[in-house]
């Protein structure tokens, strides 16, 4: 690996993914890691996919979350429409792009307001 790409590696950990920072430790899958929550991207991410409020009945909505997870600590970059359990709770994995070292995972659940 080259010096540079040593230094993305070595900041993704101590820098973008410190826990003493923005991330927290969640449960994904069984395992605990490294996760950060991202809402401001995900609602910039959504005004592009306005298509798809229409396509759910009165009382559901889709719930989505945009988290960054470390590619060392998670493991192979998940396919889109698999699952993914986060805290407990299941999500299916919208999309999924490798920035780097960190996984961009954006995730959905039907939810209903009853």
């Amino acid at each position: 690996m080259s010096a540079f790409k040593d230094q993305i590696a070595k900041d993704n950990r101590t820098v973008f993914m410190n826990l003493d920072e923005f991330p927290d430790e969640h449960t994904v899958n069984g395992r605990k890691m490294t996760v950060m929550f991202d809402n401001n991207e995900m609602i910039d991410r959504e005004k592009r996919y306005q298509y798809k409020r229409s396509l759910y009945a009165d009382g559901v909505y889709l719930k989505e979350l945009l988290i960054y997870v470390l590619a060392d600590e998670f493991g192979a970059l998940p396919a889109v429409g698999r699952t993914l359990t986060l805290d407990g709770k299941v999500y299916i994995i919208s999309d999924a792009i490798d920035e780097d070292g960190i996984y961009s995972l954006s995730l959905e659940a039907n939810k209903t307001t009853a």
